[in-house]
This record gives C-alpha cells, structure tokens and sequence, in this order.
C-alpha cells in the first residue's frame, strides 16, 4: 500500500522555514471571496510592475516586438494591464491550490465538450494543447473537473516547493514531467487525454525557429512529435477570463486536421500562428513576463 502521507520531517530543516511561511500565507488567503481575491491580485500586480525586476524589463521587450503597431502610451496601458493579470494569475494559483474543489468548480464555463467527446470516440488519445496564458494554473484546474486528463509540469528545483506542487495539482489530475516522454506516449496510446503546452522557450532544445507575432521563436516540436508517435487527435484549448469576477470561459476548440502533416517546421509554426489568434483577443491575459525570445537564430542579436 502507498503511503500518501506528506513528509514533513524531509523539509523541518530552517532552510525551508521561509517557505513554510509562505504556504501558511497563502493557505489562508484562498479562504477569502473570490472577488476580493481578485482585487487583492490587481493590486499586487501594481506593486509588481512599479518594484525593481527583470520581469517589466522582459515583458515590456515582448510587448515591443510583437505589437510594433502600438503608440509608448498604448503599450504602457497593456502592460499595466499585464501586471494585474498576472497578480491575479498568482492569486489563482492560490486558489487552484488549496481551495476545495467545490469552491472551484462553479466558477467554470466549458464551452465544446463535444469535441473531446468525439475524439475520445475515436480511441486515439487526445492532446489538449493550451498556451501559457496568465489563467493557466486555473483553467488547467478547472479543465480537469471537467475533463478526465493527465497535466504536463516542469517540476521545481526546491524539493519542498515541488512536493507540495505535485501534490496540490495532483488533486484534480495526475501529472506528468514535461519531459518524459514515454509516460505521455504511454497515456495517449491508452485513448487519455494529455495536457501540453510548447510555447515556452527551453533554450532552444528540440526546438525549431518559427514565426510568432512575426518574430523567429524557438518553439518546442513535441505537440507534431507526439501526435505521429501516439496517432493522437490534438484540440486547442482556449482559457479567458471573464470580466466583474464572472469566473473563466474554457473553449475546447474542434480538433485540428492534419497534423502531423509530415512537415515539423510547418506544423509548428500552425501551432505558434494558432496561439497568436488567442493572445490577440486578451493580449494583457498572456504571459508576457516569460522570455519567450531568449535563443535566438544563428547570427541574431539577443533581445534581453
């Protein structure tokens, strides 16, 4: 029989004291309302943007190069708005978290379950492909009490933070490390669904220059990789969330076709052009604080 049972004599070390803390902290702030958890999370990501960090640096980079088309004054107002997003991204980590799933569950809208439904018909596995929006945490959350799949992670190099990572999202699906492979594979041929999300930049590793908002990125080829592999159908999903505390509209899109099509390149750069269409209906809701364009193409200066 398993022991289940979380090891805190591992993590009693004052090392992790800080830590502990901090869990306690947010613990408690996932008893507040929703709505006042929210605000607390615009407020933070105020206090975000005016602090001294490389993040406004990154993201202000980002806003840059992909939106060319916008006056200093607009960018500034997307990237205040950006800030609030992602305070309010982290508060729902908190939510996600440590909030009972009865709590979470009213707050979701699943629109095009009858995609997934028909792809599980077809007995081939499903990859539910997802771009790292600031809802992300959430709506992988919310997606799962709808949707029986398994989650990607990166896992954390702090041992107690990734323990109670793992375990906090292992209450609504099982996870799987973004880089195993065989466990994915394995899933797929079984006809479950994967949760996957490639359009974060591992410094370049499996990864081809592709076009995002017109901008060569290193995108990982995992999404066409695993479909060959696995016969995998693949549903983009699309996660917002809705304004006056309404909650969050999950979209599962229709599967697309083709893909694989035999062309890695190609079905790469369908997937980044996929992401760009959703970014530009909520652009402040991406994770514009990711160096998306931190590997460069040969001969390219660095961005950051």
């Amino acid at each position: 029989m398993t022991d289940t049972s979380f090891p805190t004599r591992r993590f009693l070390s004052p090392r992790y004291w800080p830590l502990w803390i901090g869990f306690g902290i947010t613990w408690c702030l996932a008893r507040m309302p929703y709505t006042w958890l929210m605000r607390a999370g615009r407020v933070l990501g105020r206090l975000l943007l005016v602090l001294p960090g490389h993040r406004r640096h990154v993201a202000s980079v980002n806003l840059a190069l992909c939106f060319p088309e916008l006056t200093d004054a607009q960018r500034h107002d997307l990237l205040r708005r950006h800030f609030e997003s992602l305070g309010m991204g982290m508060m729902e980590i908190v939510l996600s978290w440590w909030a009972p799933a009865a709590r979470l569950r009213p707050l979701a809208c699943v629109d095009g379950m009858e995609h997934f439904e028909d792809a599980l018909k077809e007995g081939r596995g499903v990859i539910l492909l997802m771009a790292h929006f600031t809802t992300v945490e959430i709506a992988t959350t919310l997606l799962a009490m709808n949707v029986p799949l398994y989650a990607t992670y990166r896992p954390h190099n702090n041992a107690l933070f990734e323990e109670v990572m793992r375990r906090a999202r292992q209450r609504h699906a099982p996870v799987i490390d973004h880089g195993n492979i065989r466990v994915m594979l394995r899933a797929l041929k079984n006809n479950k669904a994967v949760w996957y999300s490639p359009d974060q930049d591992y410094d370049g590793k499996h990864s081809v220059f592709v076009p995002f908002f017109g901008v060569p990125a290193a995108t990982m080829t995992a999404t066409a990789e695993l479909a060959r592999l696995s016969g995998a159908v693949v549903i983009p999903i699309f996660p917002e969330r809705l304004p006056g505390g309404k909650g969050y509209r999950i979209t599962l899109q229709p599967a697309l076709d083709n893909l694989p099509s035999g062309d890695i390149e190609r079905d790469t750069a369908r997937i980044n052009a996929l992401f760009e269409e959703q970014v530009r209906r909520i652009p402040e809701q991406y994770l514009w604080v990711h160096r998306r364009f931190k590997s460069r193409p040969p001969g390219s200066k660095r961005v950051y």
